[in-house]
């Protein structure tokens, strides 16, 4: 609840404000023949922030089932992220792809 001043009767109100959790979206790498695994554990260190050990776990979690969610953002992070990382593969000349999905 938040209070609000009324100019026209000089009298305080009060508003009730309804605010609700943002969406949340995973940020997801998927397996590809091509892509290095110690490629994928660099994008996982270096755009995941996540140590060696965790990012090893996660590319052998690309690697054996098709896929594994990153990390979960908001919209406007998982999109910058998900680009970021597909610019940087590209660069790199490898196929991996990097989406996001609404949770």
């Amino acid at each position: 609840m938040s209070v609000e001043y009324d100019q026209q009767t000089q009298k305080e109100t009060s508003v009730d404000i309804a605010l609700s959790e943002p969406k949340k979206y995973q940020v997801v790498l998927v397996n590809d023949d091509y892509t290095p695994m110690a490629f994928v554990v660099e994008v996982l260190e270096h755009f995941f922030h996540v140590n060696e050990a965790v990012a090893v776990q996660i590319m052998m979690k690309v690697h054996t089932e098709g896929r594994a969610v990153c990390g979960v953002y908001s919209k406007d992070v998982a999109e910058t992220v998900t680009q970021l990382v597909s610019e940087y593969a590209r660069l790199n000349e490898y196929p991996l792809l990097c989406v996001m999905e609404g949770l």
